[in-house]
């Protein structure tokens, strides 16, 4: 079947998607059953290929990013996860996937605000162990720069225990919100899957794919598995 869309999504060296954001549209895509092919770039590279063509530089944090596409019948780029499941959403909507809802945005926000930041502290620095050399490179530099240290320095036993142990009453909070609808389905919402479901389930698969052990520790909290699972017949096509 010839693709409808091109993904731009983020390299590694194990040639399947990584990014937690990019995956959120990969489900999406898998879920309505969307034909497309995937352009992988090395971090270096991802600003001047947007850039060369004609996406809009973003307003505020980096100005190009993935996940990225060009919806080839009509000829239009998109940049962002919002903006292009929006696009999605409207042009392919069966089967509807709701993007958010009241319990999802609850889940959402619980998530980036405290143990989003948490786990970018204990996945960032093993990230680099599936990032070829130009772009381990880059990664080093943008974000040594930012925290103000090695990478390296993350990696210590006794820190990364304080850092579990901070966010453990919030993780749990978290995973028992997404068992709010479990009677009526394995899903955040119930019976079928919403934009929430894609947002944990790609984060999961990020991490791991970064990283086995923080994964599995990750899923032993209550509802994280659980969506994890439900999500994995859209995870097939990973690349």
């Amino acid at each position: 079947m010839e693709p409808e869309i091109v993904l731009y999504d983020l390299a590694c060296t194990k040639n399947i998607c990584f990014s937690p954001v990019v995956w959120r549209i990969r489900l999406m895509l898998n879920y309505k059953g969307i034909p497309y092919r995937t352009v992988f770039l090395e971090f270096p590279d991802i600003e001047p290929t947007l850039k060369e063509l004609g996406l809009t530089p973003a307003t505020s944090g980096p100005h190009y990013t993935v996940p990225s596409i060009h919806h080839l019948s009509s000829n239009t780029y998109l940049m962002g996860s919002e903006l292009i499941a929006e696009f999605l959403e409207s042009i392919y909507p069966d089967p509807t996937l709701p993007l958010t809802s009241e319990l999802g945005r609850e889940i959402a926000t619980r998530a980036r605000s405290v143990i989003g930041p948490v786990f970018g502290r204990l996945i960032m620095p093993r990230e680099l162990n599936i990032l070829s050399p130009r772009s381990q490179e880059y990664f080093r530099r943008t974000r040594e720069a930012t925290i103000g240290h090695t990478l390296e320095n993350l990696l210590d036993p006794e820190k990364e225990e304080k850092a579990w142990s901070s966010v453990h009453d919030d993780i749990t909070v978290t995973g028992e919100l997404m068992l709010t609808n479990k009677k009526k389905g394995p899903f955040v919402l119930g019976a079928s899957p919403s934009g929430t479901d894609f947002f944990i389930a790609g984060f999961l698969q990020s991490v791991r794919t970064v990283d086995e052990e923080v994964f599995l520790r990750m899923t032993s909290y209550p509802g994280h598995g659980d969506i994890y699972t439900a999500c994995l017949p859209y995870m097939e096509k990973n690349d």
